[in-house]
């Protein structure tokens, strides 16, 4: 049975600042195909940075969607603890 691959965006919060694009994406690519990632970093007003999250687009199955976000999802990585979810729809692409 073939599985049917979509592409979701996720969006993963509590990642540690020095996490690289390299690493998101093989990370995520166990579970299927990264077809971007996108690192953005708040700072505070002395330009340190506070919050780093990212959005990744992945081609996926559901299947593999769920473990990876059952595998990955709160778990500590790079000083980090994970948050993943469905990225929401940018305000920009509603109709």
């Amino acid at each position: 049975m073939e599985k049917k691959q979509i592409s979701k965006r996720l969006y993963v919060g509590g990642l540690s600042h020095t996490v690289s694009k390299a690493e998101l994406q093989e990370r995520f690519g166990k579970f299927g195909r990264v077809l971007d990632a996108e690192i953005i970093t708040r700072k505070d007003d002395q330009g340190n940075p506070m919050k780093t999250f990212a959005y990744i687009s992945v081609s996926i199955s559901d299947a593999d969607l769920k473990k990876c976000m059952s595998i990955l999802n709160k778990t500590k990585w790079k000083g980090g603890m994970l948050q993943i979810e469905l990225a929401k729809e940018s305000f920009l692409h509603r109709n």
